[in-house]
């Protein structure tokens, strides 16, 4: 054994080879007798070769391809493995390959040697075209159901990627893939840390049965279309026993749960499914079947205790695997259910002195979303024990859970603050400090009591602050909040010390945040002392800092409204949409398009808050950005933070606003004032599934409908939407246009557009539509795949469509719901009504539901009820005319008459409060 040192940054190849003295070495394959071990040395030398990267051109890969297949004359198996592997990789460069279709085909046989069946099927299928495929459907048919499971798994995997050329073809092979899937074939595996019960040791080897993994996932991809079969499919496979395979298991839970997110129709018996595999006798299905079930839309605490039961379980394994698996569940849970983890605190509390520091993260902000604000204290001072002994990825994941909790537990800011400053201290790159520096910016923003606090901790951070980034984005809030703090002089001096010490970018950033201490200044001693410091800066090195020093120091000058407008501007352009507008018009073909010059009128102007929407949402939907959402699961609403629904509300306007601005008819009309979310009109398994987003603008309201066709044989033309406003003594509403579509198939939805003015004098209209599909109706012929020339015309019925008070409003934020409720309550009017919920099934259903319905912004932590029995949800938002609007909803729940609610709104503007009450009710 060697001992030497390896060096790092030495050739890792085995050896160096040179494509073109790998073909001249080709010659070999000719000579007589074959030699099997040159050949498999020179096939290797081809393999690294293809595997590095390097290509042969395709008259060199087409006479290597013909020379190894002189090799067939040799029966060594080692030797037949290696040429298998190679046919694969020079197929798609090589020419003519289909010429070798019957010499592969002869390893396919019943007689052939197993060791390198499996190898000759993947082979085939590489060089077969959608015309050849018919020849040896034989053959793969036989290899599905073949005994041994490596050929099984092969001819599986084939099929699979034969799909996309030949459906029909493949689809015909479904019952021997139905036998595959249900067989009791096995191969040997290992467990990848998972048990299949618990006296197992982890590494020991384990039967796996992955043909039917593989089974089962072919069957998904036949039978996608038709989603009877699919249930079929999951409930004869679901049984217990009938798939012996952890991995097809798995891949069963995800279908589940895909067919829930599809037709609510099926949730229960889908669920009963997922509860049997909550104890399954491998923990990988438990742990699949649980996260499913909580990510459930809409799921209820009742549905999930056997699931949180299950993970509860696995937190005292001895395991370390397992613990992480089941608080990263848990962990991801309480973000938005934190009530149905609070059981499990005792199990989680024994964790957080884990010598695995991953799950003692896991389970610290775990605690810290579920537990009350009498424990934050406690909790704090654990945290403080291992923040240096972790990582900056699990620091972020803390710090993110305290900012959440800051927004949660307003009272306990100055704690929490005192702890984000101390670890801003510490060593740590980049993400980390900007993490706990955005923790800050969210504090001030939604908790104005910590203002001041935060603001000098943040002075004290850029005098050594490495980062210019930060220094930059610290320099700018300085400039927007320390003027309008009571004492705006003591921050000068911490944003002068910038403009003697930093690089040019830093300085540049100064100046403009010193420009904003004088610029409407009242008091004549400090706009002359920002006067003298901006003076000074017009010496400096850096043109971009004397520019911005001059420039400032003549607003200084001019009146104040005029300075304002430069210095305190709130808007601005949509940075996203001008990005894509000047790509697409600096790389346009067409060279006339440069004859005139780009037109900025096309670009949407929004607020700051709005450009930084997107970017924000990102931020508070979870308290964990490392973990990612399952693909089988729905996005669920967050109920962890007091900005998502403003902020997603903010990002839908501007993301719908990009998109219309694109439509020459709608561009007259202006910016988007607000966007509902999708309105699904028809149920998800009808013949044309339609969907209607709800477009306000000052003076005009559009619908747009998202019209898509499930028949594969039928193309709908000319598909246009009639939509009619309720009769009424205003008739506020009159249509103006519709932007009708040209075709709508399977694979292509239409989007149709229908357009109304305000004609009375109503500044909110509120009213219902009828609507109705018209098209005309054409069958596509199955032997020229293109739809017949002639037609007829046909209407389709769907539901109505309710144009509400809260269509009219959009969430917002405020420090403080009870100064909101008693400024709202002084200059505006109030409405109240009381209902019956008896269809809700529980006060956190209720507040979820209201949340909705209102299209509000809950404060203070109501979103999280805390008792079962009474709740009092606490809203705010305004109005798209700017106006104020507070609600306060009280709410008891009984087993026999469901939720009792009292919804009492205020607003600024009159009549709002009545249409938001009668938006509910």
């Amino acid at each position: 054994m060697s001992y030497s040192k390896k060096d790092e940054d030495a050739d890792q190849a085995i050896v160096k080879v040179d494509r073109t003295a790998v073909f001249q070495e080709a010659r070999l394959f000719n000579y007589s007798p074959i030699s099997p071990r040159k050949c498999r040395i020179l096939l290797t030398k081809i393999a690294l070769l293809l595997f590095t990267g390097e290509s042969f051109p395709p008259n060199e890969a087409t006479d290597l391809f013909f020379g190894i297949s002189k090799l067939f004359q040799n029966k060594d198996p080692s030797l037949r493995q290696m040429m298998y592997l190679i046919f694969k990789e020079l197929a798609s460069s090589a020419s003519d390959v289909i010429m070798m279709t019957q010499s592969i085909m002869k390893d396919t046989g019943v007689g052939s040697d197993v060791l390198y069946k499996a190898n000759a099927i993947r082979a085939l299928v590489r060089i077969i075209d959608a015309t050849t495929v018919q020849a040896i459907e034989r053959p793969i048919k036989t290899s599905i159901v073949d005994r041994n499971p490596s050929v099984s798994s092969a001819a599986l995997v084939s099929s699979y990627h034969l799909l996309p050329i030949a459906r029909d073809v493949v689809k015909r092979w479904q019952s021997e893939t139905q036998e595959a899937a249900s067989s009791s074939k096995s191969s040997s595996s290992f467990s990848l840390g998972f048990s299949t019960s618990g006296s197992q040791h982890a590494l020991q080897p384990s039967t796996h049965f992955m043909n039917q993994y593989h089974a089962i996932g072919l069957l998904f991809q036949m039978r996608s279309h038709d989603r009877m079969a699919l249930v079929k499919m999951v409930q004869q496979l679901g049984g217990p026993g009938v798939v012996k395979s952890p991995a097809g298991t798995i891949m069963l839970v995800r279908l589940a749960a895909k067919l829930i997110e599809d037709d609510a129709s099926l949730r229960k018996p889908m669920l009963q499914l997922l509860d049997g595999w909550l104890r399954h006798k491998t923990e990988m299905v438990n742990f699949e079947a649980a996260k499913a079930i909580c990510n459930l839309k809409d799921v209820t605490d009742g549905e999930m205790t056997q699931a949180i039961h299950t993970l509860q379980q696995f937190l005292v394994s001895p395991r370390a695997v397992t613990k992480f698996a089941a608080i990263r569940i848990l962990h991801n849970v309480a973000s938005f259910k934190p009530q149905s983890v609070q059981s499990c605190n005792p199990d989680i509390e024994s964790l957080i002195s884990n010598s695995n520091r991953s799950i003692a993260t896991f389970a610290i902000t775990t605690l810290l979303k579920t537990g009350n604000e009498g424990s934050v204290d406690r909790l704090m001072k654990q945290i403080s024990g291992f923040m240096a002994d972790i990582t900056d990825e699990f620091k972020i994941t803390i710090v993110e859970a305290i900012r959440t909790l800051c927004l949660k537990f307003p009272s306990k800011q100055a704690g929490m603050l005192a702890f984000l400053s101390g670890i801003l201290r510490d060593e740590g790159g980049y993400e980390f400090k900007r993490s706990v520096v955005e923790s800050m910016f969210d504090l001030i923003k939604f908790v104005p009591g910590s203002k001041e606090d935060a603001l000098a901790h943040l002075c004290e951070f850029i005098e050594d602050c490495e980062f210019t980034k930060l220094a930059v984005r610290i320099l700018h809030l300085l400039g927007v909040e320390g003027p309008k703090t009571p004492h705006p002089t003591k921050y000068i001096r911490y944003i002068y010390n910038r403009v003697v010490l930093e690089n040019a970018l830093v300085r540049a950033a100064a100046v403009t945040a010193l420009a904003k201490f004088g610029v409407g200044q009242k008091d004549p001693e400090v706009k002359r002392s920002v006067t003298v410091l901006l003076t000074r800066c017009l010496d400096d090195i850096d043109d971009e800092v004397r520019d911005r020093a001059a420039l400032n120091l003549r607003l200084m000058t001019e009146e104040d409204e005029m300075a304002n407008r430069f210095i305190k501007n709130e808007s601005m352009f949509s940075l996203s949409t001008f990005e894509h507008q000047l790509v697409m018009y600096v790389t346009a073909e067409d060279k006339a398009t440069f004859a005139t010059a780009f037109d900025i009128s096309t670009i949407p102007v929004v607020s700051h808050e709005q450009a930084l929407a997107e970017e924000r949402t990102k931020k508070l939907t979870s308290a964990t950005p490392t973990l990612k959402a399952p693909s089988t699961g729905p996005k669920k609403p967050q109920a962890n933070g007091t900005a998502d629904s403003a902020t997603a509300a903010l990002a839908a306007a501007q993301k719908h606003s990009e998109r219309l601005m694109q439509i020459p008819e709608l561009r007259a009309y202006g910016n988007v004032l607000s966007s509902s979310a999708p309105v699904e009109l028809t149920e998800s398994e009808t013949e044309y599934v339609v969907s209607v987003i709800k477009h306000i603008y000052k003076n005009n309201l559009v619908l747009q409908y998202e019209i898509k066709n499930t028949m594969p044989e039928v193309v709908l033309e000319e598909v246009s939407v009639i939509a009619t406003p309720a009769e009424d003594e205003d008739q506020a509403l009159e249509e103006d246009f519709t932007i009708s579509v040209s075709k709508v198939t399977l694979d292509i939805p239409g989007t149709v557009f229908v357009t109304f003015k305000k004609t009375a004098d109503v500044a909110y209209p509120v009213t219902s539509f009828t609507n109705i599909l018209k098209f005309t109706s054409k069958e596509i012929d199955p032997t020229t795949g293109e739809p017949d020339e002639s037609g007829y015309e046909d209407e389709y019925q769907v539901e109505d469509l309710e144009l509400s008070g809260s269509d009219y409003v959009i969430p917002a934020f405020a420090g403080s719901f009870d100064h909101a409720w008693e400024q709202t309550g002084a200059n505006g009017e109030e409405a109240s009504e009381t209902l019956q919920l008896s269809s809700t099934k529980s006060i956190a259903d209720a507040t979820e539901q209201l949340t909705k319905a209102l299209s509000l912004q809950p404060l203070d932590g109501t979103d999280v009820t805390l008792s079962t029995s009474t709740h009092t949800l606490k809203l705010y938002g305004k109005t798209l005319g700017g106006g104020k609007v507070a609600a306060l909803v009280k709410m008891a729940y009984s087993a026999k008459s469901g939720v009792t609610t009292k919804i009492t709104v205020r607003s600024e503007e009159e009549g709002v409060a009545a249409l938001l009450v009668g938006s509910v009710s």
